[in-house]
C-alpha cells in the first residue's frame, strides 16, 4: 500500500470518524489520482471498505510507522507534510497537494491535531500548550475602559473596600438592609446622582453612570438593580417626565437617597403591554388633585423593586381620566409610605418574597384604592391638566407622545445589557482562570492536563471569550449614540438598545451555563460566585422588556425602513434590494467562492462582513414579501405578524449581529497596540466565523456557501478557538475585575 495515505487510514478506522458518505469521498479522492498506479489504487480502494476494517494489529503497525517518522522529521507541522515524507516519492506526490489539502478540509480533518496524537508523551501538543502573556494587558484593559477609565477605576476602588464584603446570609431581610447600605455608601460618594443635573447636586454625566452601573455589576448584582431602581428607574423618570418644579423639588433628595423610590409600571396581567395598563388617574375639577386607582388586583403594580420595604414614594404609570375620557396612560409621582414608614392611607403593599437570584432587591406589589394626590404630582413633561382642567401636550398625536414618553427611559435599555455583560465577564474570568490550572487526564504515561488544553472545553469557552468583547464595544457604540442623538434617529436608536438588550442578555444567560458546566462540582459552589451570577442574571432577560417582545419590536423597525424606502417594489426588486447592498453577493454566489476554502479568504474581514450583510438583507426582503403576500390575500395585518413571529426575530438577530461585527471591526481598526490588535483581530474572527457556523444551515439552503466551505469554516473555528487559548487568561485578567469579586481562593491569581 502507498504509505502516503498511512496517516489518512488510520484517523479513519481508529476512531470511525467519517459518515458512509465521506468514505465514498475518499474512495472518489483515490481514484482520481493519476499519479498513482492501477496496482497502487486496486489496494487502497481495499483499505477504505467499510465492510472489512484492518485488524487491531494492522492499525497498531500504521502507528508505530507513522510515529517513527515523526521522530525522524520533528518539524513536521502538517498531515500534507507527513503523508509526503511517507510517500517516498515526493515529486509525484507533490502534484496532488491541492486536492489533497481539499480532501482534509472536506472531511473536516485538523492536521495539527492528528500530529499531536502520533507524537510521543514528552512531544504532546496538548499536554505541552499552556498560557502565555504575549501582549500587555495593561494597554488592552486601557482599549476597553477608554475615556471611561477614571470612573470606573474610582468604582472598582470602592467595591474593593471592606465595607463591601459579600453578605452571605440566606435571611432576605439582612441582604436587603446590607444593600440598602451599600446604596447610601455609593449615594454619599455621589455616585448615584451622576447623570443629574448639576444645579441639583448632580453630576451632569450619563455616560459616567452608565459606567457606574457596568462596574458595580462586577460586584453584587442586587446592589445594582436597587441602584438602578432608586436613581436610574425612580431618579430618571422623575428627571425625563418632569419639568422644573419636580427638579427643584426632588431630584436633590433622590440623588441623596433621602426620599427612596419604586417606577411602578408593570402589572400582573398586563406585562410589557404599557398601552393595556389599567391603573388609573382620574382628574378631580373641584379639588384639582387626581384619584390613583387599582380597578383589580389582576392591574396591581407587580415586581416593584424597592416597593416591599424601602420604597417611600413611586413613579406610578396610569390612564388620564378627564371627564370620563381615557387620554392615555401617563406618569405621576405618588407617595406610598410615610416619614414613619407606615403606608400611605389607601395603598396596599405585599412582599414578592424569595425570588430565583436578586433576594437583596425588595420586590413587592402596590394597590391603590382611589389614593388622592394634587395636580402637581403629574409629570407634564409631554401631557398635562390645564387650569380650566382641559387636557393639553405639545404633541398632538397619541402614540407619538406615548412613544416619546417611553422613549425618554430607553436608558434602561443600555445600562441592563452592560450590567449583564459584566456578569458574564465575571462568569469567563472566573471559569478560565479554573479551567487553566484544574488538570485532568492526560497522554499515557504523561502527566494531567490542563482542562483548558481540551478542544472541546475550549470550544465551551473562546466563543463567549469572543462575544464578550464584541458586545463591549457594540454597547459602548450604542451608549456613545444614545448620548449624541438626534430626535430623528431616536426611533432607530430605541430599536437599536431593545435589540441589544435581549441579544446581549441572552448571550450572558447561555454563556454563564456553560461557564458553570467547564468548572464542574466548582461551579455548583455558591463560594466560586457562578451559581449568583447566573441566577441573578436570569431575570434580566425578562425585566426592561420581554427578549422576545423587544425583538419583535427592532423586526418591526427594520420593516419599517424596508418599507419607507422599498415599499413598492415587487420581488424581483426585492432581490435586487438584495444584491446592490451586499456588494459581493452575486459573486459569492458564483459556484467557485461558494465553495472556497482558504484560510486567507476565511479570515478576511470583508468576507465577514459581506456574510452577515448579505444574510441580513435577504432575511428582511424574505420576511417583509411573506408578510405582503399574506396581507394581500385578505389576512389581517396583526394575524399576519403574528404567523411570521418567528422570522422577525431572524430579522432582529441578523441586524443585531451585522452591527456589532461592523462595531468591533471599527475598534480593532483605531487599535494603535500592535500585541493588542492581534488579539483583537483572532477575537473577531472567531466571533464572526462561529456566527456563521451557527446560522451554517440557512447560508447551506440560501446556495451562499457549500458544504466544503462549512466545514473548513468549522475547522477554523475549532483552530481559533486552540490559537485564543493561549491568551485566554490574559484576555480575561484585562476586564480587571477586582480579586475580591472573584470567589474562592482557589480562582485566584
Amino acid at each position: 500500500m502507498n504509505k502516503a495515505f498511512l496517516p489518512l487510514f488510520y484517523l479513519i478506522w481508529s476512531d470511525d470518524l467519517l459518515t458512509q458518505k465521506e468514505f465514498e469521498t475518499v474512495r472518489d479522492f483515490i481514484s482520481k489520482q493519476d499519479w498513482i498506479s492501477p496496482d497502487d489504487k486496486k489496494r487502497l480502494l481495499s483499505e477504505v471498505d467499510v465492510s472489512n476494517p484492518p485488524t487491531r494489529e494492522l492499525l497498531s503497525n500504521w502507528k508505530t510507522a507513522i510515529h517513527e517518522t515523526l521522530k525522524q522529521n520533528p518539524k513536521v507541522t502538517s498531515l500534507y507534510e507527513l503523508s509526503t515524507i511517507l510517500s517516498g516519492k515526493e515529486t509525484a506526490f507533490s502534484e496532488a497537494r491541492n486536492s489533497f489539502l481539499q480532501l482534509e478540509s472536506e472531511l473536516g480533518i485538523l492536521g495539527e491535531e492528528v500530529l499531536s496524537g502520533f507524537r510521543s508523551v514528552q512531544d504532546s501538543l496538548t499536554s505541552k500548550y499552556d498560557t502565555a502573556y504575549g501582549f500587555d494587558v495593561s494597554k488592552m484593559t486601557e482599549i476597553l475602559d477608554s475615556d471611561e477609565a477614571m470612573i470606573i477605576k474610582r468604582v472598582k476602588e470602592i467595591i474593593s473596600r471592606k465595607e463591601f464584603a459579600y453578605e452571605t446570609t440566606t435571611d432576605i431581610a439582612k441582604y436587603r438592609e446590607k444593600v440598602l447600605q451599600w446604596c447610601k455608601i455609593l449615594a454619599d460618594e455621589n455616585l448615584g446622582n451622576m447623570a443629574f443635573p448639576k444645579e441639583y447636586g448632580g453630576g451632569g454625566n450619563m455616560k459616567e453612570y452608565f459606567s457606574i452601573m457596568e462596574t458595580l455589576s462586577f460586584h453584587d448584582l442586587s446592589l445594582v438593580i436597587k441602584f438602578g431602581v432608586q436613581f436610574g428607574l425612580w431618579g430618571m423618570s422623575v428627571y425625563f417626565l418632569g419639568t422644573q418644579k419636580h427638579h427643584e423639588k426632588y431630584l436633590k433628595k433622590i440623588g441623596t437617597l433621602e426620599i427612596p423610590g419604586c417606577f411602578a409600571m408593570t402589572e400582573t396581567h398586563h406585562g410589557s403591554n404599557v398601552k393595556g395598563l389599567r391603573t388609573t388617574a382620574t382628574y378631580n375639577h373641584s379639588s384639582q388633585t387626581f384619584s390613583i386607582h387599582t380597578p383589580s388586583k389582576n392591574d396591581q403594580k407587580e415586581y416593584i423593586g424597592n416597593a416591599a420595604k424601602h420604597g417611600q414614594m413611586a413613579t406610578v404609570f396610569a390612564k388620564l381620566i378627564i371627564d370620563g375620557k381615557d387620554y392615555g396612560v401617563n406618569a405621576f409621582i405618588v407617595p406610598i409610605r410615610n416619614a414613619d414608614m407606615t403606608t400611605v392611607d389607601g395603598v396596599t403593599i405585599d412582599d414578592c418574597g424569595h425570588k430565583m437570584g436578586l433576594n437583596g432587591v425588595d420586590n413587592g406589589t402596590i394597590r391603590f384604592d382611589n389614593v388622592t394626590i394634587p395636580k402637581e404630582n403629574m409629570l407634564d413633561r409631554f401631557a398635562s391638566v390645564n387650569e380650566n382642567g382641559a387636557f393639553e401636550s405639545p404633541i398632538p398625536s397619541d402614540d407619538r407622545r406615548f412613544f416619546t414618553m417611553l422613549g425618554t427611559l430607553v436608558g434602561g435599555r443600555i445600562g441592563i445589557p452592560r450590567s449583564g455583560l459584566s456578569a458574564m465577564k465575571s462568569g469567563l474570568t472566573i471559569a478560565i482562570r479554573y479551567s487553566d490550572r484544574r488538570r485532568q487526564f492526560g497522554p499515557e504515561g504523561g502527566s494531567e492536563v490542563p482542562i483548558l488544553n481540551y478542544r472541546m472545553h475550549q470550544r465551551r469557552l473562546m466563543p463567549y471569550l469572543a462575544k464578550s468583547y464584541a458586545l463591549h464595544f457594540a454597547l459602548r457604540y450604542l451608549t456613545d449614540r444614545f448620548l449624541k442623538r438626534t430626535e430623528n434617529e431616536m426611533q432607530e436608536i430605541e430599536a437599536l438598545a431593545a435589540g441589544m438588550k435581549a441579544y446581549t442578555t441572552w448571550t450572558v444567560r447561555d454563556g454563564l451555563q456553560e461557564c458553570r458546566e467547564a468548572m464542574g462540582g466548582k461551579g455548583y459552589l455558591s463560594e466560586n460566585r457562578i451559581d449568583a451570577l447566573k441566577n441573578d442574571t436570569e431575570i434580566y432577560t425578562t425585566f426592561e422588556g420581554d427578549n422576545t417582545v423587544l425583538m419583535q419590536l427592532v423586526a418591526k423597525n427594520r420593516l419599517s425602513v424596508f418599507r419607507k424606502e422599498f415599499g413598492k417594489l415587487d420581488v424581483a426588486g426585492m432581490i435586487t434590494y438584495v444584491f446592490e447592498n451586499a456588494k459581493t453577493a452575486v459573486a459569492e454566489k458564483n459556484p467557485i467562492i461558494t465553495r472556497r476554502t482558504d484560510e486567507a479568504h476565511l479570515l478576511d474581514v470583508d468576507f465577514h462582513l459581506q456574510a452577515f450583510q448579505y444574510r441580513e438583507k435577504t432575511i428582511l426582503a424574505s420576511a417583509a414579501r411573506r408578510l405582503k403576500k399574506l396581507i394581500d390575500s385578505g389576512m389581517d395585518a396583526y394575524d399576519a405578524f403574528n404567523v411570521t413571529q418567528h422570522q422577525m426575530i431572524d430579522v432582529a438577530t441578523a441586524y443585531l449581529e451585522r452591527v456589532i461585527l461592523e462595531q468591533f471591526q471599527k475598534s480593532i481598526i483605531a487599535t494603535e497596540d500592535v500585541a493588542c490588535k492581534k488579539r483583537l483581530e483572532q477575537l473577531r474572527n472567531l466571533f464572526a466565523l462561529y456566527q456563521i457556523e451557527v446560522h451554517k444551515g440557512w447560508y447551506l439552503e440560501d446556495g451562499y456557501m457549500e458544504n466544503a466551505k462549512t466545514k473548513a469554516i468549522r475547522k477554523l473555528v475549532n483552530q481559533l478557538c486552540w490559537d485564543i487559548r493561549i491568551d485566554a487568561v490574559p484576555l480575561v485578567d484585562a476586564f480587571a475585575i477586582p480579586e475580591n469579586c472573584l470567589g474562592a481562593e482557589i480562582l485566584k491569581g
